[in-house]
């Protein structure tokens, strides 16, 4: 921590303009939920290169204890934002209709059974729900309790719904096919822009899948330390192998 000078916006002012945003070449600002934020502080690097954009006066510096400007963690969120405009959908309008944002209402009663089989609930609230198609700021995002699912896990889990989805905000990857690079970096600016109060990840017993869960503790280790954890190692017929969960400051192993 350091008294330095650093960005405050006065929200009753502030409309939503947007206008701040690309001003900030740090990426330190975004619209959140109408209203322009500082995503995180290591960001900001007190200049005020946003000050003249602001059409309310809304922006100003002040001088305070803060965190101290990150030049590296910076440039490694610059690099993310270039990835998340090449490989998300904007979060409105634009883009492929089926990767737009949306929040969904799970039904109160099973749908209508076309087949033999009983049906149960749906509990998917969030759409999409592919890890490379949500956008890091999507709104669902904020202040939830993320579930990271490799691919197979559902099919493996017969009461998945239930059991890991409800109340949770899902986001979907395969360890082996996909880059995990790419899950580490994009899971560290959720982490960081979203907030979230926990995240679950659910792995299946072959070896490559342990991959998805080292991405979700790498990430949390690096921006969220004292967001809680918990992994769950689901084997190929469907039965819990191994659980580990982590509270502040705790590791997790992986197996």
């Amino acid at each position: 921590m350091a008294i330095r000078q650093i960005i405050r916006i006065d929200e009753e002012k502030c409309n939503g303009c947007g206008d701040c945003v690309p001003a900030c070449h740090e990426g330190a600002l975004a619209i959140i939920n109408g209203k322009a934020k500082l995503v995180n502080e290591v960001y900001c690097d007190g200049l005020g290169a946003c000050l003249g954009k602001c059409p309310k006066g809304a922006i100003m510096i002040e001088e305070r204890d803060t965190v101290e400007y990150d030049a590296e963690a910076t440039a490694r969120h610059i690099a993310m934002l270039k990835i998340r405009q090449t490989m998300t959908a904007p979060a409105h309008g634009g883009g492929c209709p089926g990767s737009a944002n949306r929040t969904l209402t799970p039904a109160s009663t099973p749908r209508p059974n076309t087949t033999h089989a009983p049906l149960g609930v749906s509990e998917l609230r969030t759409w999409p729900v592919q890890l490379k198609l949500v956008a890091p700021n999507a709104p669902f995002l904020f202040d939830a309790d993320l579930l990271l699912c490799a691919d197979c896990v559902p099919f493996a889990v017969p009461d998945f719904h239930s059991r890991f989805l409800a109340g949770k905000v899902l986001l979907v990857g395969c360890p082996k096919l996909d880059d995990l690079n790419f899950y580490h970096q994009k899971l560290m600016t959720i982490f960081a822009e979203a907030k979230p109060r926990s995240i679950t990840v659910l792995k299946m017993e072959v070896p490559c899948c342990t991959g998805i869960a080292q991405a979700a503790l790498h990430a949390r280790e690096s921006v969220a330390p004292e967001l809680p954890a918990s992994v769950f190692t689901i084997g190929i017929n469907g039965d819990i192998r191994q659980e580990r969960i982590s509270g502040s400051n705790a590791g997790i192993p992986v197996v």
